[in-house]
């Protein structure tokens, strides 16, 4: 690893951040021969560029599970993990790091435009377990000073009442979850008695991951917490952080610690830039070197100029390329939809919603209070029809139906929600599964 790390405002040109990605690949191509999947991969050939190389898949990590990836002595790791298994695969996708690899991703997660600092109370509302997103956040609250609450998530330990406690009682000034978490503990904290415009004032952000964020969600938590900016951070298990919001609230990815590249599925090409597949060569990694590494998501990387004076690319998430749904000829992703249920008037209360896609409309059930029921099912239609272009049917259900108030009130602890199912899924089975 380079003794020197470069910083987000270290370029004053693209040209010589694409300098300093081609000068620091050479030690990657030097790190992967020490990779036994990579050297079979390449039959012992020397890697000197990525032209004409395959990706690296999830499945390769499976496939070599445990340590097939492994380009250290086991001596020199630190941790051991493994992704949250969204893809629903059997077989562990693992990551492991150095002590020395946990400086460089410590330092990449405080990137952002509302920095972390010693006066910080950090509530963490992220699984710790195997996967790295929570350990990471602790390690980065220690590494400055702060002071770190391991609320945990999915866990009995943890209830939604006892975090809305300690967001109020312990002045938390940042959080670190899902966008969907914010909006639980808005409603769980209405039923405890606050008023979460005014009863939280040391808030000062919420840091998010782990989900697609669209504007109009971003805003409504905002909205619901007095103006709390809400910061997206995207990343992943076997990479960290890959990209933050900058002081102009525009997203950047981290190019200097990673080379992205867009990959068209229907070409087979890959792009500096545009849209297409996020395919990432981390350039810091030693115990699980990548190249090409495929992380599933569909994106949109542009290089131009931004107000804050980073030369770095900005970057959109569009979702999970496996997790879109078809209706009437059109394939729609999660945040297609919530863009549409969180563009509703605040007034109405609409927080929680789910969407099932059958093949002639999509069915979107709400959350509402009965006296605002005919108004968000009006709205909603016209709103999700104009802009999702299929046609669309909207159920208002009783407030409590997909997020019951036992969890909000009593020691339950709730998985990652979905939101958008299949025809032939059943979606009362799966609202408190992953």
């Amino acid at each position: 690893m380079s003794e020197e790390l470069p910083r987000a405002d270290h370029w004053t040109s693209f040209d010589q951040l694409w300098a300093a990605q081609d000068k620091q690949l050479h030690m990657v191509f030097e790190q992967v021969a020490k990779s036994p999947f990579y050297r079979e991969r390449f039959g012992g050939r020397p890697v000197t560029g990525l032209d004409g190389l395959p990706m690296t898949s999830k499945e390769d990590l499976r496939d070599s599970y445990p340590f097939g990836m492994l380009a250290v002595p086991k001596t020199r790791l630190a941790t051991y993990h493994e992704s949250s298994g969204t893809s629903g695969a059997a077989t562990p996708t693992p990551t492991y790091y150095t002590a020395e690899e946990w400086a460089e991703l410590v330092d990449r997660f405080l990137r952002n435009s509302i920095p972390m600092t010693a006066e910080d109370t950090l509530l963490v509302r992220i699984p710790y377990a195997l996967v790295m997103a929570g350990h990471l956040a602790h390690q980065a609250g220690l590494a400055v000073g702060a002071t770190v609450i391991p609320s945990d998530c999915r866990s009995l330990a943890s209830p939604y009442s006892r975090v809305v406690r300690a967001l109020h009682d312990l002045d938390v000034t940042l959080t670190w979850s899902t966008p969907s978490e914010c909006l639980v503990w808005a409603a769980g904290a209405e039923l405890a008695g606050y008023r979460t415009e005014t009863d939280f004032p040391a808030l000062r952000a919420f840091y998010t991951a782990g989900e697609p964020l669209s504007p109009a969600r971003r805003a409504r938590i905002s909205e619901l917490w007095g103006g709390t900016p809400v910061l997206d951070v995207y990343g992943s298990t076997e990479v960290g952080s890959v990209a933050g919001t900058c002081p102009a609230g525009v997203m950047h990815f981290w190019a200097d610690r990673l080379l992205p590249e867009v990959y068209d599925a229907a070409t087979g090409t890959f792009a500096r830039e545009g849209a297409g597949q996020l395919v990432v060569t981390p350039l810091y990694q030693e115990a699980m070197p990548l190249i090409r590494y495929d992380l599933g998501d569909d994106v949109e990387i542009h290089y131009a100029e931004c107000e804050c004076g980073w030369y770095l690319p900005t970057i959109r998430v569009l979702g999970r390329i496996s997790h879109g749904n078809e209706v009437a000829g059109k394939s729609l992703s999660v945040r297609q939809v919530e863009e549409a249920v969180y563009r509703l008037p605040v007034e109405l209360g609409v927080l929680f919603w789910r969407a099932q896609a059958r093949p002639d409309r999509l069915v979107v059930q709400i959350e509402v209070d009965r006296p605002h029921a005919s108004d968000a099912r009006a709205a909603l239609t016209t709103i999700a029809e104009e802009l999702l272009d299929v046609p669309v049917a909207v159920e208002p259900v009783p407030l409590g139906t997909l997020v019951p108030s036992e969890l909000l009130l009593g020691r339950l602890d709730a998985m990652k929600p979905r939101r958008l199912f299949g025809p032939d899924e059943d979606w009362d089975a799966a609202i408190l599964r992953c």
